[in-house]
């Protein structure tokens, strides 16, 4: 117990819908694990998810509630769960990441008169009024994070964040395990024999849930266009979206591709997955807030082509750690493929230097907690 005239411990909450496999999500964990390991205690709201076991290993305190719903009565009596929760638990800060949670967040905050902290981690896009106030509450926070500078030109713009409320903070990986030097030749063997994958053939991947804006049509498109001799993996596509799915293969059937594209649920090992790979593609028609792929992919020193738009324009430098391309062009998709294929030996060298200490340097998980408990430490007395 504290004793009196102690520092107390500050008390820490996210909130985000469910702990699903996801850039948010790992997010959550990481800055729960830093907030604990300076001193805080970490309290995380959420439906709960595949991820959950991670935050509870590193130490955070998780409460089950129905975040995702978009319902005004279930928002209104989370809000006044979270108003007991806050009090009850001396919560210090509130942070949301999700615009759903965001409108109980916010009440319950106001209410308790306690800071509240949002991230913008996509633009939220609006074709009507009513979204765009729907989405609006991410934009009240008393600091708003956006994950990269895309996003917060999009804030800045659209809901008039000015840049004393606003904090660019790139998401981060851990860059420890995406590290070509960690994963042993054992890792790498296992796994491509547990995907069955033939000797001497260069493999290009394309990771990413399986999404129409993902891009993964466009990429068989390329593979068909593509003179080269190559595999083109399309990991991570899971379960779930079996219409789009059941799409893509008849895409590839029909195209005469089978054997050249090969679709794969989902690997424990990401490491080692890109370790096999000669080339990784983030192929996106929309664009996106951030994109881990490519960063991920350059971590390991594996060349990147993805599309010129979001934050991949932050991530990836075109002709020095790769390539970027037109969005939803095959054509310039295969080409850029290509190219990377071709890079010889030494000049594979060197983008894969270049590229991870870019990458070690702009784009890791201990900059981007560093960066959000700054945040926090806006807004609360830690130390």
């Amino acid at each position: 117990m504290t004793q009196e005239g102690d520092a107390r411990s500050p008390v820490v909450l996210q909130i985000i819908p469910r702990l699903a496999i996801g850039g948010a999500e790992r997010a959550v964990i990481d800055v729960a694990r830093a907030a604990i390991e300076q001193g805080a205690r970490a309290m995380v709201v959420t439906e709960g998810g595949d991820l959950e076991p991670d935050l509870l290993r590193a130490k955070a305190e998780v409460v089950h509630m129905p975040v995702a719903s978009k319902s005004p009565l279930t928002i209104q009596r989370n809000a006044n769960r979270l108003v007991d929760l806050i009090r009850d638990e001396g919560i210090d800060l509130v942070h949301v990441r999700s615009r759903a949670p965001a409108w109980s967040a916010l009440k319950a905050a106001r209410r308790t008169g306690k800071p509240f902290l949002t991230t913008f981690h996509a633009p939220y896009n609006f074709a009507n009024g009513l979204k765009k106030r729907y989405n609006a509450v991410m934009a009240r926070g008393d600091r708003v994070i956006a994950i990269s500078d895309y996003i917060a030109q999009h804030v800045r713009e659209n809901y008039g964040v000015g840049d004393d409320r606003l904090r660019r903070i790139h998401r981060g990986i851990d860059v420890v395990s995406f590290d070509p030097a960690a994963v042993s030749s054992e890792r790498i063997v296992s796994l491509a024999a547990h995907w069955n994958l033939p000797d001497g053939v260069p493999v290009i991947m394309l990771p990413g849930r399986l999404a129409r804006w993902k891009g993964q049509h466009v990429m068989i498109r390329a593979m068909e266009q593509l003179e080269r001799d190559a595999i083109c993996l399309l990991v991570g596509v899971g379960v779930g979206r079996e219409g789009l799915r059941k799409e893509l293969e008849r895409d590839i059937v029909q195209r005469g591709l089978q054997g050249r594209v090969v679709m794969i649920d989902g690997s424990q090992d990401m490491p080692a997955a890109y370790r096999l790979a000669d080339v990784v593609v983030s192929a996106s028609i929309e664009p996106e807030g951030f994109g881990r792929v490519a960063v991920e992919a350059q971590a390991m020193g594996v060349p990147v082509v993805a599309t010129n738009h979001g934050g991949a324009q932050e991530t990836v430098e075109p002709g020095t750690t790769g390539w970027l391309v037109r969005p939803d062009d095959s054509s310039a998709l295969s080409q850029a493929v290509a190219a990377a294929l071709d890079l010889d030996v030494e000049a594979r060298v060197k983008l894969a230097a270049r590229a991870r200490a870019r990458t070690v340097e702009l784009f890791s998980r201990t900059a981007m907690c560093k960066a959000t408990l700054d945040v926090y430490r806006e807004l609360i007395d830690w130390p």
